[in-house]
């Protein structure tokens, strides 16, 4: 099973990491919103401009207190706390002096830092690689933009509709001409990591939404959790401090 699974895990990698955009598919690629200003452009435009790979999905709508979704998006290093306490998701984000380092738990390791922040949208950028101990390391860069609209409801709940777009770049072409025969399942594989995306966003605001404290006390009680955003994450659950 293990090895089956390292197996697909590289295919995908390969495919996703390696595959070339033909020509002529500009017109397929999911536009930069027209807030994003010009210096967050520039330093993002080396890939979305000529990316070689490109995917937009749009995720369901879900219902949550917005602050709580943005602190989240805000910091995704504590976020990823949050998700590995609920046993959602495996990945790990933290802060080094460069920005913060992320490890998928799959073999993709890199950087990312995000370059734009406005009301309804967040652009991130991230350099990596994708280690395997066969295959030589793939690297690349990628930019991911998560633009969301709120409805407010009742109880000081929204219900939060999110676009997802995530853009690939390969540092090299050495694989474009097989990548090229296996690009409609890259562009699979790109739209189902987003959708997975903005499906844990759904399944972490629900969970906070259904129990609070025990979500807090889940993220309390793991090892190295940011002080400081673990008080502002129970200020903005309005939960009592824990006794003493």
């Amino acid at each position: 099973m293990r090895l089956r699974r390292s197996a697909r895990s590289v295919l995908l990698a390969v495919s996703l990491l390696s595959v070339g955009a033909p020509e002529g598919t500009a017109a397929g690629i999911p536009d930069v919103p027209p807030q994003v200003p010009a210096a967050a452009r520039a330093r993002i435009q080396p890939v979305t401009e000529h990316p070689s790979l490109a995917v937009k999905v749009a995720g369901a709508p879900f219902v949550a207190r917005r602050e709580v979704f943005e602190f989240l998006l805000d910091h995704p290093d504590f976020a990823t706390h949050v998700t590995r306490a609920l046993k959602l998701a495996r990945y790990k984000i933290w802060r080094t002096p460069g920005g913060l380092g992320i490890d998928d738990g799959w073999g993709t390791v890199g950087t990312f830092e995000t370059v734009w922040a406005g009301t309804g949208l967040r652009v991130m950028y991230a350099r990596g690689a994708y280690q395997h101990k066969i295959l030589p390391d793939i690297q690349g860069q990628a930019v991911v933009m998560i633009d969301y609209g709120t409805e407010a409801m009742t109880g000081g709940r929204s219900q939060i509709n999110t676009a997802i777009s995530g853009y690939v770049k390969l540092d090299s072409r050495l694989l474009s001409v097989a990548s090229r025969l296996a690009s409609s399942v890259a562009r699979a594989k790109g739209e189902k990591e987003a959708r997975k995306l903005a499906e844990l966003f759904a399944e972490t605001t629900s969970a906070i939404e259904t129990d609070p404290a025990g979500v807090f006390e889940k993220v309390r009680r793991r090892p190295d959790v940011p002080p400081t955003e673990l008080e502002a994450f129970r200020r903005l659950l309005n939960l009592p401090r824990a006794a003493h």
